[in-house]
């Protein structure tokens, strides 16, 4: 499988940042029944080890600093290693170890570091403190060649404009789950998905 095209294809990177395993796992689960197929869990690694065992998913274990966690997480089952920063030591252990890792930046001077380490998809965080759609726009004009991945406090109703400025995917969490049920969470992962394809 080739992840980046996958993605591409997805356009919505799932995320959930809840410590509490029970109702991660129960997020996880509203997601995929909504046809969510890309799930990032800053979560507990048991959460990742569960979720992991579904049909249909591809699970990316967020949060990710040190090669140590790194290891850990794909022992779990993660497929991609997603971490808040730009790290030389990620870098070589995903060359090492043919994993798909997902650094995240925050200028367009690190997100050109970045693609020049060869990395397929690169984290645009925190996208909303940094200017949001406009700014995406604005880093992908010079640098088309980029894949870029908006995430941090994504609003449901700028995902299409996170698309057209550019966006490989939106890496969307709480605006999907945040104070919603099971049910609701499925409902909003319908609309969302139906929203952009």
């Amino acid at each position: 499988m080739n992840i980046l095209n996958e993605i591409k294809n997805e356009k919505i990177y799932g995320i959930i940042r809840e410590d509490n395993p029970e109702l991660s796992f129960e997020i996880a689960r509203a997601y995929i029944e909504g046809g969510i197929k890309f799930i990032e869990l800053n979560s507990p690694f048991e959460v990742t080890e569960k979720v992991s065992k579904i049909d249909n998913v591809i699970v990316s274990q967020g949060g990710i600093i040190t090669t140590a966690q790194a290891h850990l997480a794909l022992k779990v089952g993660a497929s991609i290693i997603s971490s808040p920063i730009f790290q030389t030591n990620l870098v070589r252990f995903a060359s090492c170890y043919k994993t798909f890792l997902i650094p995240s930046v925050t200028t367009p001077n690190e997100a050109y570091s970045a693609w020049r380490a060869r990395m397929p998809l690169i984290k645009i965080y925190p996208v909303s403190e940094m200017g949001g759609v406009g700014y995406i726009k604005d880093m992908v004009k010079p640098m088309p060649f980029l894949n870029l991945l908006p995430c941090g406090f994504v609003k449901l109703d700028e995902i299409e404009g996170y698309i057209k400025a550019g966006a490989t995917a939106v890496g969307v969490g709480r605006e999907l789950y945040g104070s919603k049920n099971y049910n609701e969470i499925v409902k909003t992962v319908k609309e969302v998905l139906k929203m952009i394809k």
